[in-house]
C-alpha cells in the first residue's frame, strides 16, 4: 500500500463488492428516468414537512448478518416515537450494491431511506432520485448537528447542497516501526508529517540500511496525491487535473524514491497482504493497520508491538483522510416527512454514539468525538487505534473524487507502475492515466 490510510479490514470485506462504476450506473439510470418519465425534482412525492406518518423503508449495506437485533430496535423505537408510521428495514450484500440502487432508482422502488457511500449517491442526485438536503428546510435544519467536516463530505461536485445524513466515519493511522527509525539515526519520537519528512526519512532508512529496508511498500493512491496538494479535478468535476507540475513531482520523487532502495522493489506487485506481511517480518518501516493488526503483531512479532508508533498519514495540507457514509432520502417517496425523520432518527448523536460503541467506526455528529471514548486511551490495543484515528477526524476530508471509479483507479495505478519501471517519465504516465480517465467520464 501506499501511506494511504485504508478501510478497517472489515469495512473494505464489508463494502469490496459494491463499488462498482458511477459511469456505467449513471447513463442506466438517466435513460431509465427518461423512458419512464419520471422526472428529477425534489419536489415530486409527499411533502417534507407534512406529517410524519406512512409505511416507508430504510435500505443497509450488508448489516443483517452482524446487526440484526440492532436494526430491529432502531426500527421499533422509531415505531413507537411516531405511532402513525411503520417502518421496513431492508439489507442488501455487498456485490453488486451500486447495480441493485442503479435498478431500483430506475423501477421506482428505491427505498424511502438508503445507505450510501458518497460516489454511490452521485449518480442518484444527478438523475434527481435523491434528495438535496441544503434545499429542504425539514432536513437543512438538522445540519448543525453534524460536524462541518461530515456534512460537506456529502456534498457532490457542479450539484447544489449535501446529499445525505452523515452517518459514521472511517478512518486509520500509520504504524511505523521505531527500531528501525532508531537504527537509521532517526528520531523515533518525531516521525514524518508531511511528504519532504518522508521521502528524506525514506532515503535515510534505506542508505543506513544498505538497502535492505524500504519505508514504503506500494505505489502513490489519488488519496496521496490528494494530501500531497495535488488539484485532483476541477470545479464541476469533469476533468481530471491530477496530471500538473505538483502531480508531476510527487510522482517523480517517489520514482527517485524506488530507484534508492526507499519504496520496495516488489511495490508494483504486493497486494496489501503481503505489503503487511512484509512489515510484520520489519522489513518494511511503515505501514497502514489497525487494530486488529495490533493483535498479530502482538502474538506474532512481540518485538515489533513492543516498538509499534503509531502516526498519522503524511500530508501537506494540514487535513487527514476520511471515509465517509450517509443515509440518503428519496426525493420521491410518498412520504417524505417520515423518511426525513427515520434518516435524521438513524443518524442522531444518540445513535451514532450507540452504533461506534458495537463496531469500529466514528460518528460525524457534533461533539461525540470530545467524548472520553474517543479521546483517552484505555490501554487496550482497540483503545490505542481507536484514540489515534479519531483524532485524525478532526479535519479529515474525503480526498478520492465521487466520480473515480474502480476502473480509473486501476489506470492510475497502472500508469504509475510504468513511470517507475522506465517506461514512461512520470509527466506522461500522468498525462495518459488523465486522458484514459478523462475519456471514461465523457461516456458517462
Amino acid at each position: 500500500m501506499s501511506v494511504s490510510s485504508g478501510r478497517t479490514r472489515g469495512e473494505r470485506g464489508t463494502r469490496r463488492g459494491a463499488t462498482r462504476t458511477t459511469a456505467l450506473v449513471l447513463p442506466l439510470l438517466l435513460s431509465a428516468l427518461t423512458l419512464t418519465a419520471c422526472g428529477s425534482g425534489d419536489d415530486a412525492g409527499g411533502s417534507a414537512d407534512g406529517k410524519i406518518e406512512g409505511d416507508i423503508s430504510f435500505q443497509t449495506w450488508n448489516l443483517r448478518a452482524n446487526y440484526k437485533d440492532y436494526f430491529e430496535g432502531l426500527a421499533a423505537e422509531f415505531e413507537k416515537q411516531n405511532p402513525g408510521v411503520h417502518v421496513k428495514w431492508l439489507d442488501q450484500p455487498a456485490e453488486n450494491y451500486a447495480d441493485k440502487l442503479s435498478a431500483d432508482a430506475a423501477g421506482g422502488t428505491l427505498p424511502d431511506v438508503v445507505n450510501v457511500s458518497p460516489d454511490l449517491s452521485y449518480p442518484l442526485a444527478k438523475a434527481g432520485m435523491i434528495m438535496s438536503l441544503d434545499k429542504e428546510p425539514a432536513a437543512a435544519k438538522f445540519k448543525a448537528d453534524y460536524t462541518p467536516e461530515a456534512w460537506k463530505g456529502n456534498e457532490l461536485p457542479g450539484l447544489e447542497g449535501s446529499y445525505a445524513f452523515p452517518w459514521y466515519l472511517n478512518t486509520g493511522p500509520l504504524f511505523y516501526n521505531k527500531t528501525l527509525f532508531q537504527q537509521a539515526g532517526l528520531d523515533p519520537a518525531k516521525p514524518p508529517k508531511t511528504y519532504d519528512e518522508l521521502f528524506t526519512a525514506a532515503n535515510t532508512i534505506a542508505v543506513k540500511s544498505g538497502g535492505k529496508t524500504a519505508t514504503l511498500a506500494g505505489t502513490p493512491s489519488i488519496e496521496d496525491f490528494g494530501r500531497y496538494g495535488v488539484p485532483l479535478m476541477n470545479a464541476d468535476a469533469t476533468k481530471f487535473t491530477y496530471n500538473d507540475a505538483k502531480g508531476t513531482e510527487l510522482l517523480t520523487k517517489y520514482l527517485e524514491l524506488f530507484k534508492n532502495g526507499g519504496l520496495d522493489s516488489q511495490a508494483l506487485t504486493s497486494g496489501p497482504d503481503a505489503v503487511g506481511q512484509k512489515f510484520l517480518q520489519q522489513k518494511v518501516a511503515m505501514n497502514p493497520g489497525s487494530a486488529h493488526d495490533l493483535g498479530t503483531f502482538k502474538q506474532n512479532a512481540p518485538d515489533l508491538y513492543k516498538n509499534l508508533g503509531i502516526t498519522d498519514a503524511p500530508n501537506n495540507t494540514g487535513h487527514p483522510n476520511m471515509y465517509v457514509m450517509g443515509m440518503a432520502v428519496n426525493s420521491h417517496s410518498k412520504h417524505k416527512a417520515a423518511a426525513v425523520a427515520l434518516a435524521h432518527f438513524l443518524t442522531d448523536k444518540q445513535n451514532q454514539e450507540s452504533f461506534a460503541h458495537k463496531v469500529a467506526i466514528f460518528p460525524s455528529t457534533a461533539g461525540s468525538l470530545d467524548q472520553p471514548y474517543w479521546t483517552q486511551d484505555d490501554g487496550t490495543d482497540e483503545g490505542r487505534i481507536r484514540v489515534a484515528s479519531a483524532r485524525l477526524l478532526k479535519g479529515a476530508v474525503n480526498y478520492t473524487p465521487v466520480v473515480m471509479t474502480d476502473e480509473m483507479k486501476t489506470i492510475l495505478k497502472n500508469e504509475v507502475a510504468k513511470a517507475l519501471q522506465g517506461k514512461k517519465s512520470p509527466q506522461q504516465a500522468l498525462d495518459d492515466a488523465v486522458g484514459q480517465s478523462d475519456k471514461l467520464l465523457k461516456q458517462s
